[in-house]
């Protein structure tokens, strides 16, 4: 089994990763900033294909406009000399405080007007660094009161912005997709759009809605509760995962933006087996292989690490991630596990319900499917999932 990374297996990271300095609400920073230059050549040496950035990550907030440039030039530089790709972009709409109640849903006007001229300059630079998705999480678009934020409105001035920017890359011809990226809390008490299906269903709505997808993210799925593989399945159903936000989780807590797999690693196992083979009973028309985006990384170095330990902990994503696609692997070829899952009749469950042509009369004339049905009979049965989830365990801790 090989656990080296390589360029083909899409490994990105955002500067923000890597570049965390620790600091938290109880305490200053424990590690130096870091250049983005050198966080460039570092995951390079590592096997990272990309990296990532808001724009306040790459030059400071207000940076004039030649200080700004300066930025941008050593950075390209650096993506040259490595070969590193910019797979995606996003922009920073939540650290000044000018985006406390918000950016796109901001109650003060002016500052949603600077939001959308602060995202569409970085959608230039999006554009010119060669990426395909650019994230829109919306940290700030939220409230504490629900005195203090019309909700209702607040939707129209979101669906507003996201139109407005998806207009302005057609008339620009810069072939960019908007990816959502859905968060129940933190920092906001409550942020719009908390989950997948909040996302999906606020994009149904949009003026270019094939241009917008999703974002997910591990831990901000399960920090509310949520099992993260229903979350991607269901994003990948609508066609709408644009991009994935890979990290760790251990149950309903603040955002802990652990190393992936390092918290619930069972659920890293079956998405790592979704993205890598798509649907495990064989899916559907609109679902049938796997995802083939990049595998990107969003997470905090431990606070307790010093800048030795913040690369020690980038490999460990990547590598938990090799290890469990061998292990997915694995699984999905064990006959046991074939026969398990025959036995459970998960293959079953992509056969439609009615049959080629049948319409519900024909159900409604079928017998056997209702008045001769023998429900006691179909009660009785078993389904298989305790093995199967044996098997699944089996094959993670290398016991098969």
């Amino acid at each position: 089994m090989s656990v080296e990374p390589t360029r083909a297996d899409r490994f990105s990271f955002g500067l923000w990763t890597v570049g965390w300095t620790a600091q938290d609400p109880f305490g200053p920073a424990t590690r130096p900033a870091l250049d983005a230059v050198e966080a460039v050549h570092r995951l390079s040496d590592l096997g990272a294909y990309g990296v990532t950035f808001h724009d306040d990550d790459l030059f400071p907030f207000g940076s004039p406009d030649a200080e700004r440039a300066g930025h941008i030039d050593r950075f390209k530089a650096a993506l040259a000399d490595t070969g590193l790709v910019v797979p995606m972009v996003t922009t920073n709409l939540f650290s000044h405080p000018v985006f406390k109640d918000g950016g796109f849903t901001s109650n003060d006007r002016s500052v949603r007007r600077f939001a959308l001229r602060k995202v569409m300059r970085n959608l230039d630079l999006a554009a010119e660094l060669g990426a395909s998705t650019f994230v829109m999480w919306g940290g700030r678009e939220g409230s504490e009161s629900d005195a203090a934020k019309d909700v209702v409105a607040a939707l129209e001035r979101f669906r507003e912005a996201v139109d407005t920017l998806a207009q302005y890359v057609v008339d620009q011809g810069y072939g960019l997709r908007f990816a959502l990226e859905p968060k129940p809390n933190e920092p906001r008490g409550d942020i719009l759009l908390p989950t997948v299906g909040h996302a999906l269903a606020f994009i149904s709505s949009l003026e270019h809605a094939d241009m917008v997808g999703l974002n997910p993210e591990v831990g901000h799925e399960q920090m509310a509760g949520l099992n993260f593989v229903h979350g991607i399945a269901q994003a990948m159903w609508h066609q709408k995962l644009f991009h994935i936000d890979l990290n760790g989780q251990r149950g309903v807590k603040y955002d802990q933006d652990l190393v992936f797999g390092h918290g619930d690693l069972l659920n890293a196992f079956f998405l790592v087996d979704l993205l890598e083979h798509g649907p495990i009973g064989g899916g559907s028309a609109a679902v049938s292989s796997g995802y083939d985006g990049p595998r990107h990384f969003d997470y905090k170095p431990l606070r307790t690490e010093n800048a030795d330990g913040v690369w020690v902990s980038a490999a460990a994503n990547m590598r938990t991630y090799l290890i469990l696609k061998e292990r997915a692997a694995a699984f999905r070829a064990d006959p046991e596990v074939k026969e398990a899952l025959a036995a459970a009749r998960v293959p079953e469950l992509a056969e439609p319900t009615l049959a080629p042509g049948e319409s519900y009369a024909d159900l409604l004339a079928d017998k056997a499917a209702f008045e001769d049905y023998d429900a006691d009979a179909a009660g009785a049965q078993g389904y298989n999932v305790v093995r199967l989830n044996q098997l699944a365990i089996d094959h993670v801790t290398g016991a098969r």
